[in-house]
């Protein structure tokens, strides 16, 4: 750069001798002093321009959410998608509305989080937060139809939904085709004028229904000398009659959750249970 030369040709004329320039000695340390401060000026202005800028930080990563406390005995919470989810320790009281969706063949045959196999032509549905094996009823809030599910599963979780039917029984609710609908959820137990208790009473356990009355009864005959208290329960859908067949009979909801399981394993991997 051509700075140094013309602060020295500066400089140079600034000391040059009054007959030269004209200028008496005050003046020329005068010129001195400005070409001196102009040089340092520029100099430390072509300084800055030649430093590279310092490299722009990542920002720091945001610190995962930390686990919801629990206390001993409660259930403990888990994470999906981002978020912590505490399941209730009861279902007592259990009352809400909102979406319900539901999930089939995608899903069918695989581990739910209860550990069974996924059965979309069973009565079960996926909660974020009641127990798994909680007992409930599903009412859509537009045609009225309902049905008793069971928990077995966890979800969904996505939007604002607060159920995932089974295939099943969103066919039996008429949900199936509009894929979503506005339903009440309940736990079997707190309905009103019963007089069940969601974890004691009487509890049968269902292993068929039919169309056809003869095939219903055919059932019930094979299963009654086996597991004993085999009947019939007629349900009206309002388009339809069905003839569920029910059998067993215990008085709490562990016996019942054993007895499922022993059905289960006999034969019957989509039999449940039923508060009467």
């Amino acid at each position: 750069m051509t700075l140094p030369r013309t602060a020295a040709a500066i400089e140079s004329k600034a000391r040059s001798t009054p007959s030269e320039t004209g200028l008496r000695p005050l003046q020329s340390a005068r010129w001195l002093a400005v070409a001196t401060a102009l040089l340092l000026m520029l100099s430390a202005g072509c300084a800055t321009r030649s430093q590279p800028a310092p490299p722009s930080l990542p920002p720091a990563p945001r610190p995962e959410p930390a686990a919801p406390e629990t206390r001993p005995g409660e259930p403990r919470p888990y994470r999906a998608l981002g978020q912590w989810y505490h399941p209730l320790p009861d279902a007592k009281g259990f009352r809400q509305e909102g979406i319900a969706s539901w999930y089939g063949p995608d899903f069918h045959g695989k581990r739910t989080s209860s550990g069974e196999t996924y059965d979309m032509h069973g009565l079960t549905a996926a909660h974020k937060t009641l127990p798994l094996g909680t007992l409930i009823r599903v009412r859509h809030l537009q045609n009225q139809r309902t049905v008793d599910l069971r928990i077995n599963d966890r979800g969904p979780f996505v939007g604002n939904r607060v159920i995932d039917l089974s295939y099943e029984a969103a066919r039996q609710l008429g949900v199936v085709g509009p894929g979503t609908a506005p339903v009440e959820v309940i736990a079997i137990g707190v309905l009103a004028g019963s007089s069940v208790d969601l974890y004691s009473g009487t509890f049968t356990f269902q292993v068929g229904a039919f169309t056809n009355r003869d095939s219903a009864e055919r059932l019930r005959a094979e299963l009654n000398p086996r597991f004993g208290n085999a009947h019939i329960v007629e349900f009206d859908r309002g388009d339809r009659l069905f003839y569920r067949v029910r059998v067993g009979k215990t008085t709490t909801l562990q016996e019942a959750a054993a007895y499922e399981a022993h059905l289960n394993r006999n034969g019957f991997p989509g039999a449940f249970a039923v508060a009467d």
